[in-house]
This record gives C-alpha cells, structure tokens and sequence, in this order.
C-alpha cells in the first residue's frame, strides 16, 4: 500500500512538473534550469547586472544563475561558480567544484577572492530538504552564513548580495542580521516560485562599513 501511495504521488508530482509553464519554457529555450526564470524576475525589478560586472555563484549546479549572468554582463564580466556537485562548462564561467561549507575551502576562498572587486555575491544554496520546516530554515540560516561571509569580505561597498531563504522559523530574525551587515535589504518573492514553496530572496546592497 505504500509503494502504490508514494507512486501515485509521484506521478502527480511530475504531471505537474511537465505542465508547469516555466519548465516548458525551459525545455523550449534549453536553459540549465527553471530557476534562471527567478534570477531574471529580481533582475528585472532591482536592475542589478551590468556589463563587465564580476560574480559570485554559490551554489551554482546545474548553472541556472550563472547562465541568466553571463548573458547579462557579457565576455568583459567575470563570474565565479562554487558547487559541491559537478556543472557541466558554460561558456564565460569559471566553476570550482568545492564544498563551500568546509571551512579551510572557505579560508582559501576568500584569500584568493579578496584579490578582486566582486559586484554580487549570490547563493542559490539550498539544503537536503527533510520536511521539517523548523530543520530545513536551520540549515538553510547556515548555508546562507555562509554566502553573507563571503559577500561581507569580498563586495565593493555598493555591491548586492542574493541569497535564497525559505519563510518560517526563524525568518524574521535572519533577516535582521541581513540588516546588521546592509543598508538596503529587500525581500523578493518571483512569480515563478512555486505558489505553494516558502521560498523567498533576499536582495541587500551597500554594505554597512
């Protein structure tokens, strides 16, 4: 009874999924992944690429982001990706493939990175998800810890910092800690986010010296 259970399910999952507008559109297009659809909406609304910026990926299997990026700062921008799965190449992207989380990676990261002026730092970075809402944004706060690092080390001071975050435990709060580090910080919910996901993103700017 189970199995049948989780089957059924299942296949109601990706009847669902094959007749979401987004993946069709991405299937069209041949787009890395349904989530270039969310970059281009905050990009849209906060105007924030620009050509020959350079980019921080964290997160950045199986490109999405990176590829949405490119497009917009062009041959004369540099982005960085970080992902602990392996990505296929893309074209004007350099990918390293790291686990961010590991902290002696972390320190390597930044020496080399402190080397450059970075305009955005954005993490995608999302964990195994259990279920547990209260579980799933505690990990999460800690993947993004991560992400708000880096940027605070390695962002000109009016650079942005892109990060997912799901609402629920917990939200309210980290969102002041974004606030402790940046002057503006916004929270952004793309129509191409699943209407019933807790996903959110959060766009900061001009970091607080």
């Amino acid at each position: 009874m189970i199995f049948r259970k989780n089957s059924r399910s299942s296949k109601n999952w990706f009847k669902k999924h094959c007749s979401d507008p987004y993946v069709k559109e991405r299937n069209r297009r041949s787009l890395r992944s349904r989530s270039w659809f969310k970059l281009k909406e905050i990009n849209e609304s906060e105007k924030i690429f620009k050509k020959g910026m350079n980019i921080i990926d964290l997160g950045s299997n199986p490109g999405g982001w990176s590829e949405y990026a490119s497009q917009e700062i062009g041959c004369s921008g540099v982005i960085f990706a970080y992902d602990i799965l392996p990505m296929r190449p893309l074209k004007n992207v350099t990918f390293f493939n790291v686990d961010v989380s590991n902290t002696d990676v972390q320190k390597k990261m930044l020496f080399f990175l402190k080397k450059h002026s970075w305009n955005v730092v954005m993490s995608d970075m999302s964990p195994n998800i259990s279920g547990c809402s209260i579980v799933d944004n505690v990990n999460t706060f800690k993947l993004s810890n991560i992400a708000v690092r880096i940027a605070v080390h390695v962002l000109s001071n009016t650079g942005y910092l892109i990060i997912k975050l799901f609402q629920g435990y917990g939200f309210n709060k980290y969102i002041q800690k974004i606030f402790s580090k940046f002057i503006i910080v916004k929270v952004y919910k793309p129509r191409s986010s699943r209407f019933n996901s807790r996903e959110v993103f959060i766009i900061a700017r001009g970091l607080k010296i």
